[in-house]
């Protein structure tokens, strides 16, 4: 069906052709809203750190990399900020342009794939697609907040602790030497030149499991309370004495500056991402609530050199 506009003869005319017009743009403006919140996901926004970081090791700008895909400019930065979600199609040119292929190239499309969903769940036993995701969220974040009621948080963990755990977990040895790299590199963002605010609260079972010995324990204590001494890092310690609290399992908080907050949850079979509000909200919450029956930081590290000393005496 042919669609014929008719000209606008008379100031009237005019006026309303032009306050029709504007409606128009304010309802596309608010449609591009709708669906940059509907398409916050923490996918999305991994798929956009992937890309935009991709682009960036291939060497080309976002005009140039625009062009030669046939989008715009603004389209692929919209893209590179989750904004605006690519279709696995596009994905698909892009990563031709960036020269991206093999396992790297399937795992970037299957984030396409599914980038609109909210939260993002894994099942499996070694969950390995999840950790460069992690990894991305944890430097972009401003705060890390950690529940851990059986481990040393991984962020704190040295290698001989993270080996010790990994081989009780099962872990194959040849993936051991991998993950123990993997986890050392994420605690970089710890001591970077702007790192986030990092809140840790662990249970006094987390430092009385001897993980690799005695040795091994004592050592990795005294790795807790030296980083508790970079100001950005606040360690605290539920003590058994103080009976029953809240306890749900390990979860980690991270919180951006101008994004949503994002959950991360992990076990044996499954891990993922909470990205929604009405379930974060809880995690934020349960933080303030587990913080308030810990030990302050300060009493928190005189139990720690308390508890080394412990284990130097066995």
């Amino acid at each position: 069906m042919a669609i014929t506009v008719a000209p606008v003869s008379n100031i009237s005319q005019r006026e309303t052709f032009i306050r029709s017009c504007t409606s128009v743009a304010e309802l596309i403006a608010d449609g591009i809203t709708a669906m940059t919140e509907r398409q916050g996901s923490a996918r999305a926004r991994a798929l956009a750190a992937e890309l935009k970081d991709l682009r960036a090791r291939s060497g080309l700008n976002t005009r140039e990399a625009a062009k030669l895909v046939g989008i715009s400019p603004a389209s692929l930065n919209r893209v590179e900020l989750a904004i605006r979600v690519s279709n696995p199609e596009e994905v698909s040119a892009l990563l031709v342009v960036y020269g991206v292929s093999g396992l790297e190239r399937e795992r970037v499309l299957e984030l396409a794939r599914e980038a609109t969903a909210s939260g993002w769940w894994e099942t499996g036993g070694a969950l390995p697609k999840q950790l460069p995701t992690l990894i991305t969220f944890e430097s972009q974040a401003t705060r890390i907040a950690q529940f851990q009621p059986l481990l040393i948080p991984g962020l704190l963990q040295t290698h001989a602790y993270m080996r010790a755990v990994m081989e009780r977990s099962g872990v194959p040895d040849v993936d051991t030497d991998i993950r123990v790299s993997a986890r050392a590199g994420r605690q970089t963002v710890l001591t970077r030149k702007v790192p986030p605010r990092y809140q840790v609260i662990m249970d006094e079972a987390a430092l009385r499991r001897p993980f690799g010995g005695r040795e091994v324990m004592a050592e990795q204590i005294r790795r807790v309370i030296e980083i508790s001494k970079l100001s950005n890092v606040t360690v605290q310690v539920i003590l058994f004495q103080q009976g029953g609290y809240p306890i749900y399992g390990p979860f980690q908080l991270l919180e951006f500056g101008k994004a949503p907050a994002i959950v991360h949850l992990e076990h044996k079979q499954a891990s993922g991402f909470l990205d929604k509000p009405e379930d974060t909200g809880p995690f934020q919450r349960l933080t303030d609530t587990l913080a308030a029956a810990a030990l302050g930081p300060a009493e928190s590290m005189e139990f720690l050199a308390s508890i080394a000393t412990e284990y130097d005496r066995k």
